[in-house]
């Protein structure tokens, strides 16, 4: 493949509802007790479990169509304060903790200076045509100011995310990852911010969210962006 692509994802909040079960000291559930352990728990699943529907898509889309440069990951998730990691980066209870700290605004050097640096260290691995995917929010500039300051016309997103909300984001990439069906992109900051709402697709049956106690939907309504 001429073009490389790399993929990066929004994260989930660490502040929420989710987030405080995940991180109750009571929590009984596989990921919280793994989170607890010296070694952590991959950010991915802790990601998957704050957000449900739209991160499982997220990442189960994204690493079904990512095609790196070699020594590169294609995978990268945004984090508060931590820069680009990713999803199978150990993230433990002090990390989920420190992370609830950092609100996520462009006025915040503890947020945008770890993501700028990271961005640009992935900037330098790219050659030509390579693509960098944002899948994640353009509706505001807490990701794409800093992120098309960095990678200009590089940095697309799928062009049917316009006007659609999280959970139809998340049951869209679920269904293109399963199809093999690769999305359209458009440049980042050319694509439509706002869009007239698309149908309302189907709801997608599966697992519930990665280390779920039992009566918490993985497919509930997202916490993040």
């Amino acid at each position: 493949m001429s073009r490389h692509r790399v993929f990066l994802l929004s994260p989930a909040s660490c502040a929420g509802e989710r987030a405080r079960l995940l991180l109750s000291p009571r929590a009984d559930f596989p990921l919280a007790r793994r989170l607890r352990t010296p070694a952590g728990a991959p950010l991915g699943e802790a990601m998957a479990f704050l957000s449900g529907l739209y991160f499982r898509g997220k990442l189960a889309y994204a690493r079904a169509f990512q095609a790196p440069p070699p020594g590169v990951d294609g995978v990268l998730v945004i984090t508060a304060g931590a820069g680009l990691r990713p999803p199978e980066a150990a993230l433990t209870v002090a990390d989920l903790h420190a992370a609830a700290t950092v609100p996520i605004r462009l006025d915040n050097p503890a947020y945008r200076a770890p993501l700028e640096a990271d961005a640009r260290a992935l900037a330098r691995r790219l050659r030509g045509a390579d693509q960098v995917v944002l899948l994640g929010s353009i509706a505001s500039d807490k990701y794409l100011s800093v992120l098309a300051a960095v990678f200009g016309t590089r940095l697309t997103f799928p062009a049917t995310f316009a006007g659609r909300g999280d959970m139809s984001r998340g049951a869209l990439l679920l269904r293109a990852a399963a199809a093999g069906r690769e999305l359209d992109y458009v440049p980042a900051w050319l694509g439509a911010r706002h869009g007239p709402r698309p149908p309302r697709l189907a709801a997608v049956s599966g697992p519930p969210g990665a280390g779920a106690p039992a009566g918490v939907s993985g497919a509930s309504r997202p916490t993040a962006p």
